[in-house]
């Protein structure tokens, strides 16, 4: 058993086995999961558990080079806004693309982590770096 920090057995599993590119999706309860595409399902509730909770356990975990937003977390949702921010002057390569786009590109991942959130276009595409 850890001590601390990630205790998901699948979510650890997962980061321990992505590699140099390979994405991951942290996604609000309304995306849709493409075929073939594993899901791992922590929704709860509505809002149980968040965005903001699921980010930042797996972000703690895995060493992120680059995310992707939906470009309509502009008029929609601020609080990824600010994220996407902070995530800028951490040194992150921030992208971001329509949300048609998106979920094409959610196709590609190793897994999407489905949390219960239900603010608008609370989604994120983490791409894999290195910590060498």
């Amino acid at each position: 058993m850890r001590r601390s920090g990630l205790l998901h057995a699948e979510l650890n599993r997962l980061i321990a086995a992505m590699g140099h590119t390979d994405t991951l999706v942290i996604a609000d309860v309304g995306l849709p999961v493409p075929p073939g595409v594993p899901c791992i399902d922590l929704a709860v509730l509505p809002g149980i558990p968040s965005f903001a909770q699921v980010f930042g356990a797996i972000h703690a975990e895995l060493a992120v080079e680059a995310v992707t937003f939906a470009s309509e977390i502009h008029q929609h949702n601020p609080a990824l806004v600010r994220l996407s921010d902070q995530l800028k002057s951490e040194g992150t390569t921030v992208d971001e693309t329509s949300h048609e786009s998106f979920k094409q590109r959610c196709a590609q991942a190793r897994a999407v982590v489905r949390t219960g959130e239900t603010a608008p276009y609370a989604n994120v595409i983490l791409h894999a770096g290195v910590t060498f």
